[in-house]
């Protein structure tokens, strides 16, 4: 038998000396060439202020080179279908593995885009019935909301053996839409009177539909088209004219001697705004789309999306609407009592997604829950479902906060599936503030020391207990805790609202008191948002912050949409006696040559497009001409470079002093954006800066009841105290502030808590209590209870 003398170790493998993703010399953004090295195999937490730079290191530089050489290993024509990438401003970047994003970015809007269609459990479900459906009725297309039913005949010709051979051919596919609605669930109702005013003609101005008036190529279609006298005011048009006005078929035909289609302006409108995600229209489209249609649910198939026939085919007296109408709890229930081996695989996997959900935290959501409605935390969570139970190892998995929206109660959840990634051998990325997820790291980088241009830097490397000791703003604070509140404002009055049953609601009545701070707050999916999104009376005069992205273009910035812009350019319009139009990059003061942009871009198909700096305004955006006009000094672009703080001071004093400019900037300051450029894209924004963005922006409402949802989102520990001293000067301000949240540091300092559950979906929907937040703790009868009296006493 052969004995060992060498009893020392075997040098270690070659291959396994790359433990290490190496970056050397980071430039994305505003990172000032940073260079980390991140251990593989191991959990890593990227913290630092919100805007220190966090996202341009994972996402932006990481993350994106590791798809960008993945995707180049595709071939070309592959390449042209996917989105192009551009290698990050970086030096090195080394050991890096596949990247997996799960960020926060909002699911598509589409209305036929469910839960279950963006996690495929609609796709294994389909097959399910149409394997046991009884009766049956068809392929899995049979029950799909997504394909209509449509069926063909004719003759087709071929060649064969050098001959045209012609054959008669027909087809048809059963599909699952509802023709009525087209798989949405719901159909629309448009009020003509929004439309036009019958007292006129269409030479009047009869038509009152955006982008319809001031003689455009859209009322020049109306105007010249032939079908009708133009100087006839519509309610005398006979039943023909007033069809082909309103519901002509396309047709093509000649307009001011220039080919056009031609149809009537109900399709044209429905296909033009009504087909299109409200939320990212411009807002005066969007007013004109909330005047003029009504959304009710589709008669022909009560909601359900469905044909008949789908519905009528069912497993044990339950149809595939059933089944998605279903919390997904009680769903995994059934799917877990049907015994069939004939499609026994299917079922285990059908059954793995479902208890994914519900170990995600998500069962209380139904797979027909609209995507577009989730919130950006259960967004990720969703998107984290199909790599739960994953084979895959040695995957660098990036995630964005993924403790976004979750109870104290649901985080010890997700930091639980984050260490099970982690030891399945993959290496996690995690940017987080939450401290609960920063004390499971292996790895600590702190990014700062503060935002915008005074971030940027690795302010500390190392593990959680270096951190603590560091004396960075991240370590000083890792440890705070908000104590209870003492002096208790009195209420001025109360907002009733009565036997709401919005979602989950179970017929729940409670007064909201006002003139104080009230926080109202419970487990994820317990119809926190139902309660104040879809219960409080539209007389209320509420002004809600909610966590819907802001929309913008890289034209966008923060001067444009807080409407900070248009002051200032009066101003320099007055102080030059020229007009305020030539100080808009997006109008006549735009450089002709880049139109605007700052930067040219190329297109180069499937390799990543150019951008380059525009030659002839410097990336200026302005035309030359506009430069030579100054305020205080300072010619626009220059203006539009300065921070927050500096305009502030700029706008607030002196030559320049434009006291509505500087109230704008003041409220911007308040939410501690001082270090945000006031010319910088909204698309360089970060979620947490975009979100304080649009509380700003809504602090000059008029309203007297604010609704925030979660403003501690996004959101460092040091930046929590700087909100909660917000909070309170809109209260002593005379305004009633509620609060959805889930940080115990808001909730410690409310003067009024309303915690709803005590669980999520059917299990929740109640009020269980109602008090102080003092006798929260003291009682400690809920699970928030419970986590707010252990993090007040530690």
């Amino acid at each position: 038998m052969a004995t060992r003398t060498d009893t020392q170790s075997p040098a270690l493998h070659l291959a396994d000396r790359q433990d290490l993703i190496r970056v050397h010399g980071a430039r994305e953004n505003n990172l000032k060439d940073v260079s980390v090295e991140n251990p593989k195999r191991r959990l890593t937490v990227f913290t630092g202020v919100s805007g220190s730079g966090k996202s341009s290191l994972v996402f932006d530089t990481i993350a994106a080179e590791s798809q960008r050489l993945i995707n180049e290993t595709y071939s070309a024509f592959v390449q042209g279908f996917m989105p192009t990438q551009a290698r990050p401003e970086v030096d090195v970047l080394e050991g890096l593995t596949t990247a997996i994003i799960v960020d926060q970015q909002r699911l598509g809007a589409d209305p036929r885009s469910t839960v279950g269609t963006v996690t495929d459990a609609n796709a294994m479900l389909r097959i399910l019935f149409s394997r046991l459906g009884q009766p049956y009725i068809g392929s899995p297309k049979a029950f799909s909301f997504n394909i209509a039913s449509i069926s063909g005949a004719g003759a087709v010709a071929f060649e064969r053996g050098g001959k045209t051979v012609k054959e008669r051919r027909s087809f048809s596919i059963t599909g699952g839409m509802c023709p009525r609605c087209e798989g949405r669930g719901t159909v629309t109702d448009i009020d003509l009177t929004q439309l036009f005013d019958d007292s006129k003609s269409l030479n009047e101005g009869a038509i009152t539909a955006p982008g319809y008036t001031g003689g455009g190529w859209n009322s020049r279609l109306y105007i010249e088209s032939g079908f009708y006298d133009p100087d006839k005011p519509i309610r005398d048009y006979t039943k023909k004219e007033l069809h082909d006005f309103l519901n002509h078929e396309p047709v093509r035909m000649k307009i001011a001697g220039i080919n056009m289609t031609y149809e009537g302006l109900i399709p044209r409108i429905q296909r033009s705004m009504l087909s299109k995600d409200k939320e990212g229209m411009q807002p005066h489209i969007r007013a004109f789309v909330d005047r003029a249609v009504t959304f009710t649910v589709c008669p022909g198939c009560d909601g359900t999306r469905l044909t008949e026939a789908a519905r009528s085919s069912g497993i044990g007296g339950i149809n595939i609407a059933d089944a998605c109408a279903m919390q997904i709890t009680d769903l995994a229930e059934w799917i877990h009592g049907l015994d069939e081996p004939s499609v026994a695989p299917l079922l285990a996997a059908l059954q793995h997604t479902l208890d994914s959900f519900a170990e995600i935290g998500l069962g209380y959501l139904s797979l027909d829950r609209p995507a577009g409605t989730l919130s950006g935390g259960e967004a990720q969570r969703t998107k984290m479902i199909r790599h739960l139970g994953s084979a895959l190892t040695d995957v660098t998995y990036v995630f964005d906060e993924p403790t976004i929206g979750l109870h104290p109660h649901d985080v010890q959840r997700m930091n639980d599936l984050l260490l099970q990634l982690r030891d399945k051998g993959n290496t996690v990325l995690v940017v987080e503030h939450e401290p609960e997820t920063i004390a499971i790291a292996d790895h600590v980088v702190d990014l700062g020391p503060g935002a915008g241009a005074a971030g940027g830097t690795v302010c500390f490397e190392g593990t959680v207990a270096g951190l603590r000791a560091s004396g960075t703003i991240t370590g000083r604070h890792l440890g705070d805790r908000a104590s209870l509140r003492e002096n208790l404002r009195v209420p001025t009055g109360a907002m009733a609202i009565r036997g709401a049953t919005t979602h989950n609601l179970q017929h729940v009545d409670v007064d909201i008191p006002l003139g104080v701070l009230v926080v109202v707050t419970g487990v994820a999916g317990s119809g926190k948002s139902s309660l104040m999104y879809g219960s409080i009376p539209a007389s209320a005069g509420v002004v809600p912050v909610d966590q819907a992205a802001i929309r913008g273009s890289r034209r966008s910035n923060p001067a444009t949409y807080t409407g900070l812009l248009d002051p200032i350019r009066s101003a320099f319009a007055k102080a030059n006696g020229v007009k305020a139009a030539l100080f808009s990059a997006n109008s006549e003061g735009a450089c002709p040559n880049c139109n605007g942009a700052g930067v040219i871009y190329t297109d180069l198909a499937m390799m990543a497009g150019v951008t380059t700096t525009c030659e002839e305004c410097g990336g200026k955006r302005f035309d030359a001409s506009v430069l030579d006009y100054h305020l205080g000094g300072r010619d626009i672009s220059e203006v539009l470079a300065m921070s927050v703080t500096e305009a502030g001071e700029f706008f607030g004093a002196g030559e320049a002093r434009i006291p509505s400019a500087h109230a704008i900037l003041g409220r911007l300051a308040d939410v501690g954006l001082g270090y945000l450029s006031i010319g910088q894209p909204l698309t360089t924004l970060s979620g947490g800066e975009r979100q304080r963005l649009k509380l700003a922006t809504y602090m000059a409402e008029k309203g007297g009841i604010y609704v925030l949802d979660e403003p501690t989102t996004g959101l460092h520990l040091a930046d929590v105290e700087r909100l909660l001293g917000l909070l309170d000067r809109l209260v002593d301000a005379g305004k009633s502030v509620i609060v959805i949240e889930h940080h115990q540091a808001v909730m410690a300092h409310a003067d009024w808590i309303i915690d709803l559950g005590p669980g999520a979906g059917h299990d929740g929907g109640r009020i269980v209590f109602e008090g102080t937040p003092a006798d929260l703790v003291a009682a400690r009868s809920t699970l928030t209870g419970e986590h707010l009296a252990a993090y007040v006493s530690s």
